[in-house]
């Protein structure tokens, strides 16, 4: 791994790195926060942080205010970027698919397929990175925001045993009844709708239930929020499951990172109280 930046940060140690990725196959960029902690020769719990669309590794660190609340608890952040990136890399000329937009799924149709594998990133590559190079305890949890929420939301159904936790601030709920999903599968996946259930948190919910515990937040005066978002689809299945979710929805906030800044230390004190002692 190359360190592009390092930067003290409420005693603690925020970094960039980069690195040749074996899912996406090209350079990979993350963002990490080791708190005084870890610093101290402390191994601890981490959180991963997904981004959404346009977003990459630094959005999450520069406007979220987490590090105060992740020094205090000892937690190390995590925040990778959104899709792979370079010259050999497909890309399209709108914002919400290809670079910064690829929705936590492993593409199948070409050209997506031979870069865009996100979900084996995130899920098995830069975990196995993490706990190779860094003081980790083993414990993780993770979460997201819009599509990185989708993204967290779906990683961690489908990979429960690896999670404590899971959280989402404005997640796009229910990627297979929404533009921004319907785009992005069509693209990635193929024209068949049986073959985007597997990246749909509604659905994933549906089928197999959660044992994990589930923290959402949502503005209520967010401009994405009944086209896109429909949040109401997965907490109708999490009654239904009796799943343990909580949701929340917030009168006057937006889908901005001013509604996380608001809420993020909520959201890493109900990750600390499930990694337990």
């Amino acid at each position: 791994m190359k360190c592009l930046s390092e930067t003290t940060v409420f005693g603690g140690t925020l970094s960039r790195y980069e690195h040749v990725a074996v899912a996406t196959r090209c350079k990979m960029r993350f963002a990490i926060y080791q708190p005084p902690q870890a610093l101290k020769g402390a191994k601890c719990p981490v959180v991963y942080w997904l981004s959404g669309l346009t977003c990459n590794e630094d959005n999450f660190m520069q406007k979220a205010g987490a590090q105060r609340i992740a020094a205090e608890l000892g937690v190390i952040l995590i925040a990778p970027d959104t899709s792979p990136r370079g010259e050999s890399v497909p890309d399209v000329d709108y914002y919400d698919f290809g670079q910064g937009a690829g929705f936590y799924v492993n593409a199948t149709q070409a050209p997506w397929n031979t870069h865009y594998r996100m979900y084996d990133y995130v899920a098995k590559e830069l975990p196995e990175l993490v706990q190779s190079y860094f003081p980790c305890n083993g414990r993780q949890s993770i979460m997201g925001h819009s599509m990185g929420g989708h993204g967290a939301l779906v990683i961690g159904l489908r990979n429960q045993q690896q999670y404590c936790s899971i959280s989402a601030f404005s997640p796009i709920s229910n990627p297979m009844d929404c533009p921004w999903g319907i785009k992005a599968f069509t693209g990635y996946l193929g024209e068949d709708p049986a073959d985007w259930c597997e990246y749909d948190a509604a659905y994933l919910l549906g089928q197999n239930g959660s044992e994990l515990p589930i923290l959402i937040d949502q503005g209520l005066a967010d401009e994405f929020l009944e086209e896109q978002l429909k949040p109401e689809n997965l907490w109708h299945v999490a009654e239904e499951k009796a799943v343990p979710l909580q949701y929340h929805g917030h009168e006057s906030y937006d889908h901005s990172y001013y509604f996380i800044a608001t809420f993020i230390e909520k959201h890493l004190l109900f990750h600390a109280r499930h990694f337990g002692d």
